[in-house]
Order: C-alpha cells, then structure tokens, then sequence
C-alpha cells in the first residue's frame, strides 16, 4: 500500500520540519522544499497528490508557484498558507486552483481538514463583527496591489500615496480584525 505523497513548500524551516514530522507520523510521505524554485524540478518524480504551499516566500510566491504545480500534478490538492492574509489573494489563490487558503499559524488537523473540503460550505457563519477602518485599509492595499500585479510605484500612484508611505505599510504585519 503506498503513502500519500505531501508536499510542503514554505521558507519558515521550523514551521516546515514540525509539519512534515506530524504528517509522517500519520502516514503521509512527505517532501520538503524551502522554495518555489527548488520545489519545481521535485515535481516530476515526487508527483504530489496534496501540497502546502507558502504565500510570501523569497523568490517565487506561493501564488506564482500553483498554476506550474498544478500544470505539472493536474490532481493535486493545494492549500495556501500565509502569515500575510488577505481578501484579494485568498481569492486569487482560489481562481489559480488552490481547494482552500489557511493563516498561519495553522496546525496539521487545519491543514489536512482544509485539504479534505470538496467544495465551498453556504452555511459559513458570517461574523458579527465588521472589520476595523485598519483591516479595511490593508484589504484595500492588498487589492490595488493584486491588480497592478504587485508593483508598488503604480500601486503607489493609484493609491494617490508617496511610494516611500506604502512601502512602510506593506512591511507591517497585516492588521488584526
């Protein structure tokens, strides 16, 4: 009976080892690269059926990453983790062909339930709580930035803010709801 391959593909090596020790003890056989660039040439032979994959990692996203991974494993599930949450790319990463997106920190009963979710859930709760003027501004960022594909001087212009300003902004961490 052969394991089920799992890929994971995060720069965070602590993050990485504790995910790939806890998927190993429940059966699964597991690869571990610290980048999209060193993941890709693994593909091929590893031929992974479920696959985590960093967003914000040196090199090559996490979102840049899917559709060569998914091009080359069609059937392969993917999750994306991020630390750096966002509405514009949770949804991007959904229409690259990701089954779901988690926030870090995640655990590996989150990672493996989101992997196992076949299709979107209509009874969702819906919060109660809107999001705070900060949270909004980030989500508004995180868009305009998505739509100019990730350039900062026409994200900058667009915004009406100095270059400098939101260069500051996007190093923050991601405002709480």
């Amino acid at each position: 009976m052969s394991q089920t391959r799992f890929l994971i593909v995060d720069d965070d090596p602590v993050f990485s080892r504790i995910l790939s020790r806890s998927l190993t003890r429940r059966g699964y056989e597991t690869l571990v690269a610290e980048s999209a660039e060193e993941a890709l040439p693994l593909l091929e032979e590893f031929q992974p059926e479920l696959a985590t994959l960093d967003l914000k990692m040196e090199g090559e996203t996490g979102l840049l990453l899917l559709p060569k991974l998914l091009e080359i494993v069609p059937d392969c599930k993917v999750v994306i983790l991020t630390g750096y949450s966002s509405i514009a790319t949770a949804v991007e990463a959904i229409k690259l062909g990701a089954v779901n997106y988690l926030c870090k920190p995640a655990d590996t009963d989150e990672v493996l339930a989101a992997l196992s979710q076949e299709e979107a859930n209509p009874e969702q709760p819906i919060a109660e709580k809107p999001m705070s003027v900060n949270r909004l501004t980030w989500e508004h960022i995180q868009k305009i930035l998505n739509e100019n594909d990730g350039n900062i001087s026409a994200t900058a212009r667009q915004l009406g803010m100095h270059r400098r300003t939101l260069q500051r902004k996007l190093q923050k961490r991601p405002v709480r709801e």
